[in-house]
């Protein structure tokens, strides 16, 4: 994931339970939790 102008990487969680998000989805961070782990959801474009 893009960030601060680097490239840092997380553990991803749907936020939604039982979602699937193919690698490489465009995705949006809904919720962060320290130190490494994301709650996300897919973006709508």
């Amino acid at each position: 994931m893009p960030i601060r102008g680097g490239v840092e990487a997380f553990y991803a969680y749907p936020s939604v339970p039982d979602e699937e998000i193919a690698v490489g989805a465009l995705i949006i961070v809904v919720e962060y939790s320290p130190p490494r782990t994301v709650y996300v959801a897919r973006a709508v474009v």
